[in-house]
């Protein structure tokens, strides 16, 4: 039977190594427990040969086991190499979408900005102020509400259920009478945005401050990141927006595609 949660390689063929990788790929990607039977069945290996190996994992901090259910995880090991990949990735999408953002902020004259999910937050990861004599200011590293950012919109709208109920689990913080709080509203919201692939702030923390968002789609589509221009009302008007549209997708598909 065709596994459709990932690609294992057939067991017959497989060495005890291969084996034991397909066991760690088999918790990807949200790290539900598993127990030694469940584990042989799902990759159509010997109960005998996945407990061998689970306990070889486990010795090695790859996998660890919840003493309340006899189940298993992925450990320390496991993490350390998803940290090490994530911080390499994420400051290869920093490097290589400074020189965008700037193109992109001297084109239209506005602020730009890169924000990113991290965990279940989104944070803003870079920015580039724009040349114009009133400029928005961001605060790098700031972790943005999710309910109004435009970035964390856009990205929001494509990542996996899951983790999105993850992500909403979070309080919603009313900043004025544009603010959406209402999760039943968002996630309607989120619906139309992935639809357009462009997410909008119009007043929704500051009155006065506009933006818009658009992701940056990683290989299998799910996005971690999104290109923001943000600026002042009176100059981000309907008809800017418009017409900035095509720049910020360019910018964010010249990312996608030097960064994957």
């Amino acid at each position: 039977m065709k596994n459709n949660t990932q690609k294992a390689i057939k067991p017959a063929n497989s060495s005890s190594a291969e084996k034991a990788l397909n066991i760690l790929l088999a918790f990807a990607p949200y790290n539900n427990e598993m127990g030694t039977t469940e584990l042989g069945r799902k990759l159509g290996i010997h109960k005998s040969t996945a407990s061998r190996l689970i306990k070889l994992l486990v010795a090695t901090d790859f996998l660890q086991q919840n003493p309340l259910t006899k189940k298993y995880m992925l450990g320390k090991s496991a993490l350390k190499i998803g940290n090490a990949t994530t911080r390499s990735l994420d400051s290869k999408l920093l490097t290589v979408s400074q020189p965008y953002l700037t193109e992109l902020s001297q084109l239209t004259g506005e602020s730009v900005a890169l924000e990113m999910l991290t965990g279940t937050n989104v944070v803003l990861a870079l920015h580039v102020e724009g040349p114009s004599h009133i400029r928005f200011n961001f605060q790098q590293g700031e972790q943005v509400p999710i309910n109004v950012a435009a970035g964390a919109k856009v990205i929001l709208s494509c990542i996996e259920p899951k983790l999105l109920e993850l992500c909403l689990q979070q309080k919603f913080t009313r900043f004025n009478e544009f603010t959406i709080i209402a999760k039943k509203t968002y996630r309607k919201l989120l619906k139309e945005i992935k639809q357009t692939g462009i997410a909008y702030d119009r007043g929704e923390r500051y009155r006065d401050t506009h933006a818009m968002a658009t992701p940056i789609h990683s290989p299998d589509g799910a996005p971690k990141a999104a290109v923001v221009i943000a600026g002042p009302a009176f100059r981000l008007t309907d008809e800017f927006l418009e017409s900035a549209i095509i720049p910020l997708k360019a910018a964010a598909e010249k990312i996608s595609n030097h960064l994957f």
